[in-house]
């Protein structure tokens, strides 16, 4: 791994020659690489060639003409601890930063960074090269973590799946757990392609269990839900057993039911037979609910 100071020996060793401050970071790059173990083996024009990363020479070769090109900077190298596989760096110039993207030789996408130059370079610094550069480590730092660590992107991946494996193996009971769960789940039939409608409470249900159970249709109303709200024409008014409350037919109240008499069973005056409707009588316009109230006026008042 580059450090600030092995990265600055290689620039006091190479003695390069900076037209301005772009040439000193694309250098500073450069630098990083080879104290990265990487060896240089094409720069300057040969690096832009078509061929360059396909080509076989694996040769060293020095940094002369390395900044020819305006505004642009290229270098080919060779990682001989990775079976010489090469890569291909190519920095551009762009306002006040460098552009840097590095490809490996057989790698679908580059790594790519942006660097701001004035981060990076003292202005007005003399020929010590040592004194042109600043935060040098903190350059160091970013290409390490956004370029070099990444061009070995598949063996990192393969470490890190290593890495659960083994941790899977050092937990062998929660994968028990995952695969028992999996197998109980296996005889579940999948609801979220079909509409899965709820059940519907049986006739009585409502006397027994006041309003609908937990997961079920409220009643409708209709006769046989087991509602205690009761209109005029509701069937369950007339045809109990012996003249008391009841369904009709003779069904009775349901076993267990709680069910709510029209009042007091046995008291004078709230008989059933008391809340039928007196009809109306031949010639009369007025309905007997609009009249005033009056003995034989067939009003429906008790």
């Amino acid at each position: 791994m580059a450090t600030e100071k092995s990265v600055m020996a290689v620039i006091r060793a190479s003695r390069p020659c900076f037209r301005n401050n772009h040439d000193k970071v694309a250098f500073a790059v450069h630098a990083s690489f080879l104290a990265s173990g990487f060896v240089l083996v094409a720069t300057g024009p040969p690096a832009f060639a078509e061929s360059a990363l396909s080509s076989s020479s694996t040769e060293e070769v020095g940094i002369e003409n390395w900044n020819e090109v305006e505004d642009e900077y290229a270098f080919v190298y060779v990682n001989t601890e990775k079976g010489n596989k090469k890569v291909l760096v190519k920095c551009l110039a762009m306002g006040d930063k460098l552009v840097v993207d590095a490809l490996s030789d057989g790698a679908s996408e580059p790594v790519h960074v942006e660097l701001n130059v004035d981060d990076y370079i003292e202005e007005n610094a003399g020929n010590n090269y040592n004194e042109q550069y600043k935060n040098l480590g903190k350059l160091v730092s970013s290409l390490d973590s956004n370029v070099l660590s990444k061009l070995d992107a598949p063996s990192a991946r393969s470490s890190t799946a290593g890495a659960s494996s083994s941790r899977r193996s050092e937990n062998p009971s929660r994968d028990t757990e995952e695969q028992d769960v999996d197998r109980e789940l296996e005889g579940v039939p999948d609801l979220r392609s079909r509409v899965a409608f709820p059940p519907i409470g049986p006739i009585g249900s409502g006397d027994l269990v006041p309003g609908p159970g937990a997961g079920m249709y409220p009643p409708r109303g209709d006769f046989g839900d087991g509602s205690m709200l009761l209109g005029p024409d509701d069937p369950r008014w007339f045809g109990g057993r012996s003249g008391q409350p009841g369904f009709p037919g003779g069904l009775g109240v349901p076993p267990g039911a709680r069910f709510d008499p029209y009042g007091p069973p046995g008291i004078p005056g709230f008989e059933p037979g008391r809340f039928a409707r007196i009809p109306r009588r031949p010639g009369r316009g007025t309905h007997p609910d609009l009249e005033q109230p009056g003995a034989g006026n067939g009003y429906d008042y008790i």
